[in-house]
């Protein structure tokens, strides 16, 4: 069994997978848009000019794959009630991954020394997915 985080972007699906590239390194594994669907989309499920937008994308980051969409494309995604861990190997690069998802985004505790970690913190990117950076002791 595999759980897997699925986020939708809402319209923004393209700009938040390169920001992923720039910021962690993630690679594009998959990329479908709606218009390269095998089916036909019902009406009322894609805006009209949406059709090159994604509807389905798999990002890898590290060992780790995550899958995003643009859904609605209405452009103001949501993201509430959970955040993404990124587990780095040491103090530098918790400064360096804090401060570069944090770009645009907005600090929600900064990236300290606690009980539990030389170095954690919690930043919302600049689409509103909230990171918890650690550093394992």
């Amino acid at each position: 069994m595999q759980v897997q985080p699925y986020l939708f972007f809402d319209g923004r699906c393209e700009e938040a997978a390169e920001f992923y590239r720039r910021t962690l390194g993630a690679e594009v594994a998959m990329l479908m848009r709606f218009k390269d669907g095998p089916e036909p989309q019902q009406p009322g499920m894609v805006p009209p000019g949406a059709e090159d937008k994604v509807m389905h994308m798999c990002l890898r980051v590290g060992d780790t794959t995550f899958m995003a969409s643009d859904g609605r494309c209405l452009g103001q995604p949501n993201f509430q009630g959970f955040s993404l861990s990124l587990t780095v190997p040491n103090e530098a690069e918790a400064e360096r991954q804090f401060a570069s998802l944090g770009d645009g985004g907005q600090v929600q505790m900064p990236l300290a020394k606690t009980f539990f970690s030389p170095r954690f913190g919690m930043v919302a990117d600049r689409f509103g997915v909230s990171w918890m950076v650690y550093v394992a002791p």
